[in-house]
């Protein structure tokens, strides 16, 4: 078990590590060679360029003001950074600001009430439980009945409401901003758009002529034009290949440029290791033509072929308001038809998932939510073996023979203080690319809604393993000879005086990974190593350079969740053991200035979707919080102080309230839009703008980007800007049953009065 030595130990190699991580960025920040590392974003602007003839920065003046990134990454306004870098950029800053705003005044009042009430006893001295000198700060270190328990109760409510009230200021914020930024926006072609799926068949009309025959008589005076939904998953492989396969060529030609002496070569078989060896220019070449004959095919068979066409389109209206009419109604008397929905920007789709029939995504939602289930809770297995090696006695028991050196006093500090926190960090780096996948799999069409879901995921993921499973089997290894010689009615007291005594793992986590992993976040070590071998051996001109870069995006998948378990340990130890709290606002601190940063000069988001993850944060923070009331009413139950329970019961019934009232009032804003606001951006658009083509601007919005840039041609439509009301709406249907006019294409007469109403 960690001592206080060991916990000392542990931070001075994190702090140490993470000052020698931004100290090497403040360095490095400064030579030429890297600026395209570390400012990608302002090349990907057009407000910076490379520096002419440099590697190496001589001015030694400059170096003097090394840590001036600081204050400049905290000096940009809200509204600027905004402009500069999208709302979801700033309200995932706010995350980091919101954990500073409620667990500052939490362990001030944690320090100055909880930590004298529960360091004045000697419970802990008296029993037979293993602790250290962080333990008697804590619960555990109360006598069992004492009525101090009353004063973890009390502090219980202060920091629940503390915490609701920063919540609901926070809440009403972010959706305010939404609006606003929404409001302001510039026209986006999503803003115009909604997706349809579930497009029933029809004998008589393709597709395309469906949706819009459907369209146009029940939003006749609002359909502007539709981009159907292809499946040209094969064609995106075949693009993909031919930019490797290019990429490769660009390589060998850089290569003979610089030895013209002799020409490249490769061998025909697998992975160039095997087979015949040819010249690789004339090699990539040939096969970049044969991709390119095989991608037009296979376009024109994507185009010609009616099943490559899903039953699915986007259809695009003349104003917002009639997009957000249409995304946000029932469309038909049977709701499993004709479903629509916003459209996600176009940089947000994610294309591969569109040519997924609608029906199996049910059945691929629940084989992946059963392997979900499994992935989580046998996963305990593997984090058990990690918590009971990655302490002194768990390591003495496997490898024997080492005992004489893990005994030294400097070894076993480094063991007990540092080796836990990392042996889980290594462990979960697969992680995110696994449950990224499984979120793939379940079919969701945007990018924003993958790593929604994926993050979702991650969460649980952490909250049953990392949280509870470090726990359970971190406490039963710990205190295993007390399980074995106590009475069974016992054993419930050992774990309920153990748990907060657990708050040293988590101590250690967080610097290992709040710490030292957000310093290293910021050095981008790996992107650098990558970009200096391209710029060795593949880039030729600027746009080579330009391509090479990669600024990387927040990563809102893996991030939010990793915020959120700080939030979960500062909520479930503030009342505890809250020698954790001081620990974790130094992670939040060092966040925000190191993540501003980032979005001011690295990261180049993927979409924007105006903070909708916002209501997902909230709700995880809630939960956060009902899981600390719940712990803390076993602990409770435990010491013999079951008549606070009643207490702690209805302050988790209000907690719940808080958040169905948060829910109500304010989600709307992050999944609807105001009519309202719709018309008015449209009226003043047009008051404007009266000559804007919005047809030419939405025509092509939405096709596949495989067939961009090529001669695909997508149909044509002429839109009448003034319908007559006896016009007649375009169908090839025989059955008459939606439009009882018939079409002017079907060679049929009109029908009486007495047929049209059969």
């Amino acid at each position: 078990m960690a001592s206080l030595g060991d916990i000392g130990v542990s931070a001075a190699i994190n702090i140490l590590t993470a000052f020698t991580f931004l100290v090497i960025f403040a360095i490095v920040r400064l030579q030429p060679f890297a600026d395209r590392v570390y400012f990608p974003k302002w090349y990907l602007k057009g407000q910076r360029s490379s520096p002419v003839k440099k590697f190496v920065n001589l001015d030694f003046r400059s170096y003097l003001r090394f840590l001036n990134w600081m204050p400049a990454a905290l000096k940009m306004p809200e509204p600027e950074l905004i402009d500069h870098a999208g709302l979801d950029s700033v309200v995932y800053l706010r995350i980091y600001w919101l954990g500073l705003k409620i667990f500052v005044p939490i362990t001030f009042l944690a320090f100055a009430i909880l930590v004298p009430v529960n360091w004045t006893n000697n419970t802990l001295e008296r029993s037979n439980v293993n602790f250290s000198d962080i333990d008697k700060l804590s619960i555990s270190n109360i006598p069992m009945g004492s009525p101090r328990f009353w004063t973890h109760v009390v502090m219980a409510y202060v920091f629940t409401f503390w915490t609701c009230y920063v919540l609901h200021k926070e809440y009403e914020l972010v959706a305010s901003m939404r609006l606003r930024f929404l409001a302001s926006e510039q026209r986006r072609p999503d803003q115009f758009t909604v997706l349809v799926r579930n497009v029933p068949p029809d004998a008589d009309e393709s597709v395309s002529e469906l949706v819009e025959h459907f369209f146009l008589v029940n939003h006749p005076e609002h359909y502007l034009t539709h981009q159907v939904v292809y499946d040209a998953n094969t064609v995106a492989t075949l693009v993909e290949e031919k930019k490797k396969t290019q990429n490769w060529l660009g390589y060998s030609e850089l290569k003979y440029s610089r030895n013209q002496s002799k020409r490249p070569k490769r061998k025909t078989g697998f992975l160039g290791c095997c087979g015949e060896k040819v010249d690789s220019i004339n090699f990539y070449s040939a096969e970049i033509d044969k991709l390119s004959k095989e991608i037009e095919a296979e376009r024109e068979k994507v185009r010609n072929n009616p099943k490559s066409i899903m039953p699915a389109a986007f259809v695009s209206f003349k104003t917002r308001w009639a997009a957000a009419v249409c995304a946000q109604t029932q469309q038909t008397i049977n709701p499993t038809m004709w479903m629509t929905e916003w459209a996600p920007e176009p940089r947000d789709i994610y294309w591969h998932n569109l040519a997924i029939p609608f029906v199996s995504l049910t059945i691929r939602r629940l084989i992946i939510a059963v392997a979900f289930f499994f992935l989580t809770f046998f996963f305990i297995i593997p984090i058990a073996l990690v918590q009971s090696l990655a302490n002194i006695e768990g390591i003495e028991k496997a490898v024997p023979f080492l005992k004489p050196v893990i005994e030294m006093p400097a070894i076993k500090a480094v063991i007990q203080g540092f080796l836990p926190g990392i042996a889980l960090k290594i462990f979960l780096i697969f992680l995110p690319t696994i449950l990224m996948l499984m979120s793939k799999i379940e079919g969701f069409i945007s990018i924003s809604a993958l790593e929604r879901r994926a993050a979702a995921k991650y969460y649980i993921f952490i909250l049953v393993n990392v949280f509870l499973g470090s726990i359970i089997t971190g406490t039963a290894f710990q205190q295993l000879d007390n399980f074995l010689h106590q009475s069974a009615n016992d054993i419930i007291k050992t774990i309920g005086v153990s748990i907060p005594m657990k708050a040293t793992f988590f101590i250690t986590f967080t610097m290992v990974d709040g710490w030292a992993g957000v310093a290293g976040e910021i050095l981008r070590l790996k992107p650098l190593i990558i970009f200096l071998l391209k710029d060795f051996f593949l880039v030729k001109t600027e746009k080579d350079r330009k391509e090479a870069m990669n600024p990387g995006s927040l990563g809102f998948n893996t991030g939010e969740p990793q915020i959120q378990i700080y939030f979960l340990l500062g909520l479930v130890y503030a009342a505890v053991t809250p020698i954790l709290l001081p620990f974790i606002i130094v992670f939040f601190g060092l966040a925000y200035v190191v993540f501003r940063h980032q979005i001011i000069n690295v990261y180049n988001q993927e979409y924007e979707s105006g903070a909708a993850f916002w209501p997902d944060v909230h709700g995880r923070v809630i939960a956060a919080l009902i899981i600390s009331q719940l712990l803390l009413m076993g602990l409770l139950s435990t010491k013999a102080a079951a008549q606070s329970t009643p207490f702690l019961f209805v302050l988790t019934v209000l907690t719940i309230c808080f958040y169905m009232f948060c829910k109500n009032r304010f989600e709307s804003a992050f999944v609807r839009y105001p009519l309202q606001e719709a018309m008015m951006k449209d009226t003043l658009e047009r008051t404007k703008e009266s000559n804007f083509s919005l047809k030419g601007y939405l025509q092509n919005a939405y096709i596949h980007p495989v067939f961009k840039g090529g001669d695909d041609d997508d149909e044509s439509y002429e839109i009448c800007e003034e319908w007559d009301e006896e016009s007649v709406v375009p169908t090839k249907r025989q059955s008459r049953r939606n439009t009882p006019l018939p079409s002017k294409h079907s060679g049929s007469s009109t029908p009486s009065l007495s047929e049209a109403n059969l």
